[in-house]
């Protein structure tokens, strides 16, 4: 596995992506999204893992440089975070990726923050083949419909912020709309992919949900 960090303009300034990929490279891109704490260790170890399953992972860095000590301070990242601002950084890396690391075909995923904007990135951004949102919050009825990337939303029937009233709404777009969208539910709490967080953590359903979007990416990449 070999890892960089690549460097790229964006309409509020420069920032960076962390790439993880495998030693022989690969065409087949995953953009990774950070969940509210930043683009921290956590983040990176998960494009590690999708280096060493033959992605390109790139996981840009959406609020430049910090990183949140405590759910305080990134509640105050979060909320400072323009939803257009991420967007936007999203579509340079995308932009960036394709002209610096020769890959050709685009997948998104991200957890809890991450997941809200790989959501609305598939909704918004053309070019991903795939997108993977894990428990993220779902746009409006007036963006959600222009969905036409295939998707898997991943979510725990625990959550208290991705509550079921909020996987229904989406459920009923889907078949309104005649979204793309395969809802997977686990009986699991928010964020319980998170294996730095021993108090969200469920082995169990986070090994179910990696094989799960591993193999839709494999798929669909």
């Amino acid at each position: 596995m070999r890892t960089k960090t690549l460097e790229f303009e964006t309409a509020n300034g420069p920032t960076t992506a962390f790439v993880a990929s495998p030693d022989d490279g690969s065409e087949k891109a995953v953009i990774l999204i950070q969940e509210w704490w930043g683009l921290n260790e956590h983040i990176k170890d998960i494009a590690g893992r999708y280096a060493a399953e033959g992605f390109t992972a790139v996981a840009p860095d959406l609020y430049r440089g910090r990183l949140a000590a405590d759910s305080d301070e990134a509640s105050k990242l979060m909320q400072g975070l323009a939803a257009e601002d991420g967007l936007d950084t999203i579509r340079s890396t995308v932009d960036a990726a394709r002209s610096s690391l020769d890959v050709n075909h685009f997948g998104i995923t991200g957890y809890c923050m991450g997941g809200t904007f790989a959501l609305r990135a598939a909704c918004e951004i053309e070019g991903f083949s795939a997108a993977a949102p894990f428990y993220g919050d779902i746009p409006e009825e007036d963006v959600l419909k222009k969905l036409r990337t295939p998707t898997i939303f991943v979510s725990g029937t625990k959550d208290a912020w991705i509550d079921q009233s909020k996987v229904a709404f989406l459920e009923d777009c889907t078949e309104r709309y005649e979204l793309p969208v395969h809802s997977a539910k686990y009986e699991a709490d928010h964020a319980f992919f998170n294996d730095t967080r021993p108090e969200v953590y469920d082995k169990t359903a986070a090994a179910d949900a990696w094989a799960l979007v591993l193999g839709f990416f494999n798929d669909k990449l």
